[in-house]
């Protein structure tokens, strides 16, 4: 049976030569020169660790997927273990957020875990799945600003001197770029998170060039009993502010350039809240092990069917029922940021047969009637469907094996062009241990 069949949706030869020869649905022409590129890439998550002496970047026309590969020399990468001890060494690194016009916030870790041996060492050993970091390394972090089409690289400094802390960052990081122009090339960046209960922020300002604690006016939440934030999503550029999403409640955003930096909050669309710890019910549903591909299976949690991003200068939020008749919704944000608007529902019963086998992976970013799905159709073969909720057309589709996360990234005229602002300080000697940060902060 064809996939257009499998889903239920439209198919005609006309609809699908205009989606082909639309902006940002599915090119059919190669990337062939540095000079001609995509309007946006779909970025995967997983950042690689390249022999070569420069940064690259594997750029494909979405729907399919474009990789970043970073040097290995940029990261201190310690020693690495004895084959025959119970420790083994991991190079991770991801492709954490874009800020909206073009550059990427990245990372690479020298990590290392306990993984026992099973019987006697030597040729063909077993080991056990890794059971925690080993607490005799210190894991190394580098991070990055990072351009996809110069590929130019610049390398933050790190913010603590407790290395594990240091590694938890990451995945909740934003980048914000600000332009004096107005538009075109940006003329700083900021990259920044939220602490506790997000009544901090841990800040990188290009034109300090130094990390600092900054205190963050609190918001008034909608529920009288307290409930925490729990971001599940990657941090957002939109509207000169970083939104941090948890998709069973809702979002906060701040400005990170402010000195006086304030938290606002805007719940989900009705019907689409859920309860408090409705996160870790679902995530305990899940299997803990690895499937056929090596991918922890996470379909029961709420981001694999839930997802946000900024399309067409406006905020999106896409949920996928799981229920009878599996609905996919799509709601806008009001320009007041108070409220959510359907735009869009489609059915797509013949593609949840099987529940948990479609999940959300994003928006478009320069067309926002379209979702890009990822489908199980075997034990490990994936199929990438955009399906046009407007037209209730799947406009393309391909095929890959294992499961994968990815994340879109605006591919301006002028990238190409332009260089990453540089840093206020180009003589950091040294990390800053947690205290020295917290006194520049004024912390007592």
């Amino acid at each position: 049976m064809s996939l257009r069949r499998l889903l239920g949706l439209s198919s005609s030869a006309a609809a699908a030569a205009a989606a082909a020869a639309a902006p940002g649905r599915l090119w059919l022409r190669s990337l062939a020169t540095a000079a001609t590129h995509p309007p946006w890439a779909s970025i995967k998550r997983a950042v690689t660790s390249v022999s070569s002496p420069s940064a690259c970047v594997s750029l494909a026309d979405p729907p399919r997927f474009s990789e970043v590969h970073i040097p290995e020399h940029l990261l201190k990468v310690s020693p690495c273990p004895d084959p025959d001890s119970d420790v083994v060494q991991m190079l991770a690194g991801g492709a954490f957020t874009s800020s909206g016009d073009g550059l990427l916030l990245v990372s690479q870790m020298d990590l290392r875990f306990t993984a026992p041996i099973l019987g006697n060492p030597g040729a063909g050993r077993l080991r056990q799945q890794p059971t925690g970091i080993d607490p005799g390394h210190n894991p190394g972090v580098a991070r990055f600003v990072f351009n996809p089409l110069t590929c130019q690289l610049t390398h933050l400094p790190n913010f603590v001197s407790d290395p594990v802390a240091d590694i938890t960052w990451g995945p909740s990081m934003g980048i914000l770029t600000q332009t004096d122009r107005g538009h075109g090339p940006p003329d700083r960046f900021a990259v920044a998170g939220l602490q506790g209960h997000g009544d901090q922020m841990l800040r990188f300002l290009s034109e300090t060039g130094e990390w600092e604690i900054v205190a963050v006016s609190p918001c008034l939440l909608p529920l009288a009993r307290p409930r925490r934030i729990e971001i599940d999503n990657e941090a957002l550029a939109f509207g000169g502010r970083l939104w941090w999403f948890d998709v069973a409640w809702g979002a906060v955003s701040l400005d990170p350039f402010s000195n006086r930096p304030e938290l606002s909050f805007v719940e989900l669309p009705r019907g689409s809240v859920l309860p408090a710890g409705a996160g870790d019910k679902a995530f305990s549903r899940g299997s803990p092990l690895p499937d056929a591909d090596g991918n922890v299976w996470r379909t029961e949690t709420h981001g694999t069917y839930r997802r946000v991003g900024v399309s067409q200068g406006r905020l999106r939020y896409v949920e996928l029922s799981q229920e009878e008749p599996f609905l996919l919704s799509s709601f806008v944000l009001d320009k007041n940021q108070s409220s959510w608007t359907l735009e869009h529902q489609v059915s797509l019963r013949p593609l949840q047969q099987m529940r948990g086998a479609t999940r959300i992976l994003l928006i478009d970013p320069l067309d926002s009637n379209v979702v890009h799905l990822e489908v199980v159709i075997g034990t490990r073969i994936r199929e990438m469907v955009v399906v046009d909720m407007n037209s209730w057309e799947a406009i393309g589709s391909f095929q890959y094996r294992g499961s994968t996360d990815c994340i879109p990234c605006v591919l301006p005229s002028w990238l190409g062009s332009s260089q990453i602002p540089s840093t206020g300080k180009k003589d950091i000697k040294k990390d800053k241990t947690l205290a020295d940060v917290l006194v520049r902060a004024g912390t007592p």
